[in-house]
């Protein structure tokens, strides 16, 4: 029995991917802080679905976190064909006034937590007759954004590090996908502090079930690379034509504080 591994399932995309899924009848593990709210998740897609649904909290910001993932399924015998490293925050701020152990743990959350992961599961997904990886970048990795230059960087490194192992993987069973969404209408802004782009976010942002659909959809058609959003792929393509200091400052006004 085949599952899909979703980190940052319990709220926003990461819970309108598993919603997706289940409706598509795929078993789930769902990974995220909140033990609570993983249970009524899983309860919720158990009742509504018929699908098995277990899941771990666990803080994903932990150095050993991948590991104790690992090792978890592996006690449990899942078998996993989908792995989706959707779990990522963002730390708000002019650099040298942020908490340099804040920056620390969104750095393990955003990049070495979800390379680790890969790492890992790789093995078992190569073992597949078809599997999946997915990983949520964002369409602030297109170019860098003052006030969010570490955040930005990290999912910079997910894009390229995925686009990397695609190659890598090329000619293999399994597929991966990088996702880039632009802004999500999530508890992502209230997490991040960024409250004096609320109402700009909110008015231009899609929901997470919007961008969940679109994801699913292009993972299994096994595309490299997704923006959704007419409005969000435009932009991403238009920091490829103009002078980075120009996207830069652009960015910086949209992100101020």
């Amino acid at each position: 029995m085949n599952y899909a591994l979703i980190t940052g399932a319990s709220k926003g995309i990461g819970r309108s991917i598993a919603t997706v899924l289940a409706e598509k009848k795929y078993n789930l593990i769902l990974v995220a802080r909140s033990a609570s709210e993983l249970q009524l998740v899983a309860s919720e897609l158990t009742t509504r679905y018929g699908v098995k649904v277990d899941y771990l909290a666990l803080d994903l910001s932990a150095p050993t976190a991948p590991g104790e993932l690992f090792e978890w399924v592996q006690k449990n015998q899942y078998n996993i064909s989908i792995l989706i490293n959707n779990a990522g925050y963002a730390v708000w701020g002019e650099f040298d006034k942020t908490v340099l152990e804040d920056q620390n743990r969104m750095l393990q959350v955003n990049m070495q937590t979800p390379m680790a992961l890969c790492h890992h599961f790789l093995p078992m997904l190569l073992q597949q007759p078809a599997a999946y990886i997915m990983n949520v970048a964002s369409t602030a990795a297109y170019q860098a954004v003052p006030t969010l230059s570490t955040y930005a960087a990290t999912k910079a490194f997910m894009l390229l590090f995925t686009r990397g192992l695609r190659a890598d993987l090329m000619g293999t069973n399994v597929s991966v996908t990088a996702l880039s969404p632009g802004p999500v209408n999530t508890n992502f802004i209230d997490r991040a502090g960024m409250q004096a782009i609320k109402a700009t976010a909110e008015k231009y942002g899609m929901t997470p079930d919007e961008v969940a659909r679109i994801a699913v959809k292009g993972m299994f058609a096994k595309k490299s690379e997704l923006i959704p959003g007419a409005l969000n792929a435009a932009t991403a393509f238009f920091t490829r034509l103009v002078p980075k200091a120009m996207v830069e400052k652009i960015a910086g006004n949209l992100y101020k504080k």
